[in-house]
């Protein structure tokens, strides 16, 4: 392929082709000198002048000969001498036409030939000047006949209709060539973008840490890189057949996805994961070859790298209830007092607290990769969820107002309860005493998908913090521990789903949760 495109690219240089152009018109002039030569005395072409004639034929033919010759050794000789051609062509042929007995012979309409090959060829006004020097040569004739006491065969106005033919024909030659020179520049400035786009591509898939194979149709191997054949262990031709080069690959992808083991030799080995994907059209198909070995390396990488920061941030959150709880604890042995005893054993006892819901909020984060899903009820499960919430406090259920449609849904029962019960929780932090102060709204998303919808009428969540809602340890209470929320997007994440901070119509907070269908 990259070689193809720089082919195309050279074959479309206005040099090349203007070039190929003029070759062409050299051997139809060459062609025009044959014929009047072989056939000259057929058509009674030189009657009333036989010996020039024969002398006009005969330098033409040796002149469009040497033209043809002079100009397949060099190209530039062609440009620099393709008005003269053009000359010699009118000049020639307007002896032929006298001495053929005048334009009746039909002589000029061959001059309209090279007009219109000197407007599409030729540059500039070389298209009007042929037409005017052959408008002079077939005016000159009438003129002659005239003097030449013949004014029977002196006609102006035919004359006159086709010296309009020669401009006619000159105009639209050269707005044929106009066009034609901007589609030319149009096709090599779109080849030039696509030889670009192509030398891009492939110094990415060269460069890919996968390796990417092309098969057409039949098994045969178009393109690869230099990471498929390293991948495999095999060497790869283009041309030869996938089945015949590596056929463990072969009987590998004729499925969508397949997970393929490579030996390496010495009992090493790797585990690969390749990937099918039929091109538009159905005649090739790509193969994507991944080192599963690498993937879980990096993905190793990354959950060392996300556990790193969130020991950083839970050393730091649990340092200062615990500075509390040790400062508290000594000044309880020293303090005699009954109600300042009683204080520093609340301060104990509420940083206690606080350390124990980090380590529990820490513990449900670990816990995301343990999970059970089932099919469940959504709407029947929020009901119970809601019931459930009124036992703990009497004013939940005339605070919470449920708009469902039945939904079977693949969730793990403890993950949502414990998604739930996050925001649920802000929800009645936040939201006012007023019966529907908090909605939950079960509805469909498309075929695919639910949306369940927590909303409250509270003051909402400000531009500035609404990016940072999920980050762990990021809280406006004073008293939360700033992992409900990123414990519950965790979760959900676990289970296929998504929770998002939906831009709210109104007042408030509204957090949507897009869980999949049951099949």
């Amino acid at each position: 392929m990259k070689q193809a495109v720089p082919a195309i690219l050279h074959a479309l240089e206005p040099g090349l082709a203007r070039s190929v152009s003029i070759r062409y018109f050299n051997l139809y002039r060459v062609l025009v000198a044959s014929a009047f030569v072989i056939f000259g005395g057929i058509f009674s072409f030189g009657r009333e002048a036989p010996g020039l004639f024969l002398v006009a034929v005969v330098a033409y033919w040796v002149m469009a000969c040497a033209f043809f010759l002079l100009h397949a050794g060099s190209s530039e000789y062609g440009e620099r001498t393709l008005g003269l051609q053009v000359g010699v062509d009118i000049l020639v042929l307007a002896v032929f036409m006298y001495a053929s007995g005048g334009f009746r012979s039909g002589v000029p309409f061959l001059m309209m030939t090279s007009i219109a090959g000197a407007g599409l060829v030729g540059q500039g006004r070389m298209a009007l000047g042929a037409a005017s020097l052959a408008t002079i040569t077939v005016l000159l004739d009438p003129f002659w006949r005239f003097s030449a006491n013949r004014p029977g065969e002196a006609d102006y106005s035919q004359s006159a209709i086709i010296c309009v033919g020669f401009f006619a024909v000159a105009i639209v030659a050269r707005m044929l060539a106009r066009r034609a020179l901007a589609n030319e520049a149009l096709a090599l400035s779109r080849g030039a973008d696509l030889d670009r786009q192509v030398r891009v591509n492939a110094h990415v898939i060269e460069r890919l840490q996968d390796g990417v194979v092309v098969v057409t149709e039949g098994g045969l191997v178009r393109q690869f890189n230099p990471r498929a054949v390293n991948l495999l262990g095999v060497p790869l031709q283009v041309g030869e057949g996938l089945a015949i080069q590596a056929p463990e690959l072969a009987r590998c992808c004729e499925g969508e996805d397949c997970v393929l083991r490579v030996s390496l030799g010495e009992g090493a080995g790797r585990t690969l994961h390749v990937r099918r994907v039929q091109l538009h059209g159905g005649e090739d198909a790509v193969l994507y070859i991944e080192d599963m070995g690498r993937i879980q390396a990096r993905a190793q990488q990354l959950k060392l790298a996300a556990l790193g920061r969130l020991t950083a941030n839970i050393a730091h959150e649990i340092r200062n209830p615990l500075s509390s709880v040790l400062h508290a604890s000594e000044l309880l042995l020293e303090e005699k007092r009954q109600e300042m005893q009683e204080r520093l054993i609340r301060i104990i006892r509420d940083n206690s607290a606080r350390i124990d819901r980090i380590v529990r909020d820490v513990l449900e984060v670990g816990r995301r990769d343990r999970l059970t899903p089932e099919r469940m009820d959504l709407e029947a499960f929020c009901r119970g969820f809601v019931e459930e919430l009124a036992l703990q406090t009497s004013a939940s259920v005339q605070r919470i107002e449920l708009r469902t449609i039945p939904a079977m849904v693949n969730f793990d029962r403890l993950h949502l309860y414990q998604i739930l019960s996050n925001l649920f929780a802000n929800a009645m932090r936040y939201a006012s005493d007023v019966p529907g102060a908090i909605c939950v709204v079960i509805s469909d998303v498309d075929e695919v998908h639910v949306r369940l919808a927590i909303r409250d009428d509270g003051p909402g969540i400000s531009e500035d913090d609404r990016g940072k809602i999920f980050e762990p340890f990021f809280t406006s209470d004073p008293r939360g521990t700033g992992l409900g929320l990123f414990t519950a997007r965790e979760l959900a994440e676990a289970n296929g789903a998504e929770l998002i901070l939906a831009l709210a119509s109104g007042r408030g907070a509204e957090f949507h949760l897009l869980m999949r269908r049951a099949s």
